[in-house]
């Protein structure tokens, strides 16, 4: 979306967001440290905590930039950062978020829809990353005439208690949601009060007004609707994103569509590949090289790891297979383990494309890049038992 021309006055909004000495009327200046808290509290309270102190820095923003009792509002669902994926938590700082700009009075809220866009003012961000033993709540609110933020607060969560659950998309996603549309978000609600949002992210916005509408049919079960929707997002220019790609993998395989999925997965890893890294969430039995034994979940392991192989060998792509676990068992046996697994899956893809076995090495990160580290051995943790495609330079 091209960022609308500024409605209000320009001295206004240089003296108010872009000066560097100036400090807003909001209860700081743009300079000084966001953070609520470093003391981690629980995760209920954490979120009221950075949500309070966000619509506190704009007590007075509405009516001072819009001239208007109220401004209005639209909320991109939040996203854990480590992952990109929507989890029963992010939505919990949905409803969060939601409660106090209906509570504020400064603000109505409307839906995170098209058609929405054209009347909002305003756009709400959040993200949870992890931040050593606890997690880091973070939102911003962005401007969407200049797309400068104009208030950002975040507040240490204590780990337990955070239900990092998936939603169905992001559950069966056979990658992790990572690119620069998502990574755009993540910086987003973490930008300085006084400095531009991520220029790619707001860029997309309109599309991601889609992508949540699609997203929204697939978690609800009805598949042909979302695959129809991902179909058209993925025929735009905003649409080639990992999201969408991913998308109209995931709802053509719901619906049998067996060479429409194989296909999609393909543009998936070429994706993936331009990227620099592709990170595939292979599911293995515990303490073994394995493939999980339910078929349900790994049946189109083999279709993967022909699209992966494929996709690298018209590439001529070199790359790193680095294998990950979760943190169950003891680090050298987890180290172990994760280097097994990439060697496992390095021989499956040369098999598949035997010139790959020149062009790739493996190595065994162990649990040590969790992304979620819940320990769980489960759905929740699938992201920490992930195998990751990092592209290299070939060797002169």
């Amino acid at each position: 979306m091209q960022m609308r021309s500024p409605t209000f006055a320009a001295p206004l909004l240089s003296g108010l967001l872009l000066a560097a000495t100036a400090c807003l009327g909001l209860g700081g200046c743009a300079t000084r440290p966001a953070t609520v808290s470093e003391e981690a509290m629980p995760y209920d309270r954490a979120i009221v905590v950075a949500a309070d102190a966000l619509f506190e820095q704009t007590r007075t923003l509405s009516k001072r930039l819009a001239g208007q009792d109220r401004g209005t509002v639209i909320l991109d669902p939040a996203i854990a950062a480590d992952t990109g994926q929507q989890t029963v938590a992010t939505q919990q700082l949905d409803r969060a978020i939601g409660e106090r700009v209906q509570q504020s009075r400064q603000f109505e809220l409307l839906p995170f829809q098209a058609s929405s866009l054209a009347k909002a003012q305003y756009l709400l961000v959040g993200s949870l990353a992890k931040a050593q033993a606890d997690v880091r709540v973070s939102v911003a609110l962005v401007a969407l005439d200049g797309g400068e933020v104009i208030a950002q607060s975040s507040a240490l969560a204590r780990m337990d208690g955070i239900d990092m659950k998936p939603m169905s998309y992001y559950r069966d996603s056979p990658v992790l949601m990572k690119d620069e549309t998502v990574d755009g978000y993540v910086r987003t609600s973490t930008t300085p009060v006084g400095k531009p949002a991520d220029a790619t992210y707001l860029g997309r916005i309109s599309a991601a007004t889609a992508v949540h509408e699609a997203a929204s049919l697939y978690n609800a079960g009805r598949y042909r609707e979302a695959l129809a929707e991902y179909r058209r997002l993925s025929a735009a220019p905003a649409g080639n994103q990992i999201r969408v790609l991913n998308g109209v993998y995931l709802a053509s395989a719901k619906l049998g569509r067996t060479a429409e999925a194989e296909d999609a997965f393909g543009r998936l890893v070429a994706y993936g590949l331009t990227q620099k890294n592709l990170s595939v969430k292979f599911l293995f039995n515990p303490g073994s090289t394995e493939f999980w034994a339910d078929t349900r979940l790994t049946s189109a392991y083999g279709m993967w790891l022909r699209q992966i192989a494929r996709q690298a060998g018209s590439a001529r792509t070199c790359m790193d297979i680095v294998g990950h676990s979760s943190k169950t068992g003891p680090e050298a046996v987890n180290d172990s383990l994760s280097a097994r697994r990439a060697n496992s899956i390095r021989q499956k893809l040369s098999s598949e494309s035997p010139e790959l076995a020149s062009r790739t090495r493996t190595l065994g990160m162990g649990s040590r890049n969790n992304l979620v580290g819940s320990g769980t051995d489960d759905v929740v943790d699938a992201p920490d038992r992930r195998v990751e495609f990092s592209i290299v330079d070939c060797p002169a």
